[in-house]
C-alpha cells in the first residue's frame, strides 16, 4: 500500500506527499501535462525540445546542474507523446534546493537565443542518430502515420520532421511554454524522507506565488475506426527484413486495458512466451520476435514484430505471426499459461514499490489518469483477468480490417 497525502495550492498545483523512512533520500517529481500530442501538426517535436531547455537555465540560476551537484543530487526527465516528466533524486535534508531549482524554472525559464541555438542542435542532432541513420531507427516515423491518420499520435515525440525543430521560432518556443508550463498543469509529487508537515511549507514558499493560469483546454481529434487493412514495404539498409503489425488498442482507461497488455505478455514475456517458444525455438523462422503496447493514455497500438531467418519468406513470417494471434482469438489461453505472466507482472508491481523515484512517477502518473490512489489496484486489476476476458479483447484486437502492417526488406550496395 502505497500512502500518500494530496494537497492543491491556491494557484492551481497539484502536490502529493508520500513519506518513507526506510531512505536518507527524497525525490522531487514533476509531471507536465503536455506531450507531443498537444502539438501543432505544422510544429511538432515542441514538447520533446522542452525537455531539453529546461535544463538551460533560468533567469536567477543560469546554471541548473551546479547547485545540484553542490548537495549530491541527480536530474532527468523524459517526454512521450502524452507527458513531460522531469524529476531530482537528493538526500532528503537538501530539500529546499530542489524546491528552488524547479520553482525557479517553472516561473521564469530563461529564454535567449543561445540556449535555443545550443538545445535545437542537440535535438536535430538526436533526430538524424537515433531516427534516421540507425537501422531500423525510422519505424515509428513510418509506423505512427501509417495507423493514424486523424489523432496527433500520428507522429512520434521527436517530431514529424526534422524541419519542424530546426525551424523552431523563439515566439513559438515562448508560447508553447506559456500555455504548458505553469502550475495548473503539473503534479508536484514529494516522495522519500520527508514529513508533511515541514514540506509543505516549503512547497508553498517555493511554489504558491507563482502566478495562476488557465489549465489549457484539450480537445484533440479522434480517430476513426479503421475499416481496412493498412500496408507499406520500404527497402532500406537493415541488416535483415522486418516486419511489424499494429493494431488500434485500447485507452489507458478502459476496463479492458490490462487484459491487452496482458495479451502481449503471453506472446513475448521471456523464453517461454508463445511466439519465442514457437516461431524462435521450435520453428526456428524467425531470429527475433515481439509483442507490446505503446502505453499510451489515448487509444494505444498493439504492435507485433519479428525478424524471420534468412531461409523464411516474408509471406511465411507473416503467415506465422497472424497464426499465433488466431490460436488466442479461437482457443481459451490456459489458466497456468495465463497465471504465469500475472505472477511476473505482480512481481514487477512488487518490485516497482520499492524505489521512491518510481513510487512517485507513479503516483504523479495515477493523479494525471484521475486518482493517484489507483496506484494501490492496478495489481488487482491485472490479476483478475480471465482466459475469457483475454479471448474476447484478443477477437476485438486481432482483426485483419485494423491491422497497420510495415515491412522493410533489407536491401545492400551492390543491389542499388
Amino acid at each position: 500500500m502505497v500512502k500518500f497525502e494530496r494537497f492543491t495550492l491556491n494557484n492551481g498545483l497539484r502536490v502529493l506527499i508520500h513519506e518513507d523512512h526506510a531512505t536518507p533520500m527524497a525525490v522531487l517529481n514533476i509531471l507536465y501535462d503536455v506531450g507531443a500530442r498537444d502539438e501543432d501538426a505544422d510544429k511538432t517535436g515542441f514538447a520533446h525540445l522542452f525537455e531539453h531547455l529546461m535544463f538551460g537555465g533560468s533567469v536567477h540560476i543560469p546554471n541548473y546542474d551546479t547547485p545540484l551537484q553542490r548537495v549530491g543530487g541527480e536530474n532527468n526527465a523524459f517526454t512521450s507523446n502524452d507527458i513531460t516528466n522531469y524529476y531530482i533524486t537528493l538526500p532528503a535534508v537538501n530539500l529546499e534546493t530542489a524546491c528552488w531549482l524547479e520553482s525557479d524554472r517553472m516561473l521564469s525559464l530563461a529564454f535567449n537565443e543561445k540556449s535555443l541555438e545550443v538545445q535545437r542542435n542537440v535535438v536535430c542532432e538526436e533526430f538524424k542518430q537515433r531516427y534516421l541513420n540507425q537501422p531500423y531507427g525510422d519505424v515509428w516515423l513510418n509506423l505512427r502515420p501509417l495507423a493514424y491518420h486523424t489523432h496527433p499520435y500520428r507522429w512520434a515525440t521527436i517530431g514529424k520532421e526534422l524541419a519542424h525543430i530546426e525551424n523552431a521560432k523563439m515566439e513559438d518556443v515562448k508560447a508553447f511554454f506559456q500555455r504548458f508550463y505553469h502550475p495548473a498543469n503539473a503534479i508536484l509529487v514529494l516522495a522519500g524522507n520527508v514529513y508533511p508537515e515541514q514540506a509543505l511549507p516549503l512547497i508553498e514558499k517555493w511554489f504558491g506565488s507563482i502566478p495562476a493560469q488557465p489549465k489549457p483546454a484539450r480537445n484533440l481529434p479522434r480517430e476513426a475506426p479503421q475499416t481496412e487493412a493498412r500496408r507499406q514495404t520500404i527497402k532500406a539498409k537493415v541488416p535483415q527484413d522486418s516486419i511489424y503489425i499494429a493494431f488500434h488498442g485500447l485507452d489507458r482507461l478502459d476496463p479492458d486495458y490490462h487484459a491487452m497488455d496482458l495479451i502481449t505478455d503471453l506472446l513475448s514475456r521471456g523464453q517461454s512466451s508463445r511466439l519465442y517458444q514457437r516461431l524462435v525455438k521450435e520453428k526456428g523462422w524467425f531470429t527475433e520476435v515481439n509483442a507490446y503496447i505503446s502505453g499510451s493514455i489515448d487509444p494505444n497500438l498493439l504492435v507485433v514484430e519479428g525478424k524471420p531467418t534468412a531461409n523464411i519468406t516474408m509471406e511465411q513470417a507473416e503467415e506465422a505471426l497472424w497464426a499465433e494471434l488466431k490460436a488466442l482469438k479461437d482457443e481459451l489461453v490456459p489458466e497456468p499459461e495465463l497465471q504465469k505472466v500475472k505472477n511476473k507482472t505482480e512481481s514487477l508491481i512488487v518490485f516497482g514499490k520499492m524505489s521512491i523515484l518510481d513510487k512517485a512517477m507513479e503516483l504523479a502518473y495515477f493523479e494525471l489518469l484521475g486518482d493517484a490512489g489507483q496506484i494501490n489496484n492496478e495489481k488487482d486489476q491485472y490479476l483478475q483477468v480471465t482466459p475469457a476476458h483475454i479471448q474476447q479483447v484478443a477477437q476485438q484486437i486481432f482483426r485483419a480490417e485494423n491491422s497497420s502492417t510495415l515491412i522493410y526488406l533489407a536491401v545492400n550496395d551492390e543491389l542499388e
